[in-house]
């Protein structure tokens, strides 16, 4: 073998040279960032306060004397659902039902209102069939026969002065008919003006009884009482705004079996006064009869 074969060195890393130590190191290690866990949702306020307005004003949908409460609530409701829907991070679920539920409750609560309307006008409808009892003696006598307003009561067949009319909600009799009643309708108020030249005033004297069931009573206002004249005019207690003596009141409520009696003045027609008769109403939408002055 020769000299350089001698001082021949194998480099490191090459067969037979084992690899250099490295001194002070391990063997290498890896490290992981922690896994970042996932936040709970927070409460949505505005949802849950959604989903209590929308309960509260289905509610009260339901109910026909508290409808308008609930017809505020609900789409105060439906404005908060959707607000709640866009909020971030937050949870939906409350939300949602509450969208639901003021969407129903609006449905419901129409429903509702419409029912309370139909069966209103049914009663009020109702209170159309008018009947009449014709005195039998005494003025406001009441042991006659009834008599359905569409047989009698015509502006040429009107019935007499003392006849009860009725409907389901009121009974009304013209007790008199005072004619060319001018100076005691003057003399009830200094601030009264004179008829019309040509007219006079009269008083027409009538009781108004509530009949009906409203526990809130009702007011004569409903009722109607206006002369026609020969030729077929109008006249309302409106037409001439007098005081009478003895007034009667048409704007405190009445309940059930409350009678209200007093005067109205009309100004009619000196010439034809006593041809003219009365149109009697007994309610808003009851039938309309005829009564005479005389």
């Amino acid at each position: 073998m020769s000299h350089q074969q001698d001082y021949q060195q194998t480099a490191p890393g090459q067969p037979g040279q084992p690899p250099l130590a490295q001194p002070g190191y391990g063997a290498p290690t890896q490290t992981f960032p922690p896994q970042p866990t996932k936040a709970k949702k927070q409460l949505n306020v505005v949802g849950l306060i959604a989903l209590v307005t929308a309960a509260l004003g289905f509610i009260f949908a339901c109910m026909p004397g508290a409808l308008i409460v609930g017809w505020i609530l609900l789409p105060i409701a439906f404005v908060l659902a959707l607000v709640s829907l866009f909020l971030k991070d937050k949870p939906k679920g409350m939300g949602i039902t509450a969208l639901i539920l003021s969407i129903v409750g609006t449905i419901v609560g129409v429903v509702v209102f419409f029912a309370v309307v139909g069966s209103s006008i049914d009663n009020a409808l109702g209170s159309g069939d008018t009947k009449v009892v014709a005195p039998s003696g005494d003025a406001g006598a009441t042991d006659g026969a009834a008599v359905p307003a569409a047989e009698a009561g015509t502006r040429e067949n009107p019935h007499p002065i003392g006849s009860v009319i009725a409907s389901d909600d009121w009974r009304i009799v013209v007790n008199s008919v005072s004619l060319a009643a001018t100076d005691a309708v003057v003399a009830a108020n200094q601030f009264n003006d004179p008829p019309a030249e040509g007219s006079e005033y009269i008083l027409v004297n009538y009781s108004a009884t509530y009949i009906g069931d409203d526990p809130n009573g009702q007011m004569p206002a409903f009722v109607s009482v206006e002369y026609v004249t020969a030729d077929g005019r109008t006249v309302n207690a409106f037409a001439k705004s007098v005081t009478e003596p003895d007034p009667i009141d048409t704007t405190s409520a009445l309940y059930k079996d409350g009678t209200a009696t007093g005067n109205e003045a009309f100004e009619v027609p000196t010439a034809t006064a006593g041809q003219g008769v009365l149109a009697v109403r007994p309610g808003m939408f009851a039938d309309k009869v005829f009564v005479a002055v005389q």
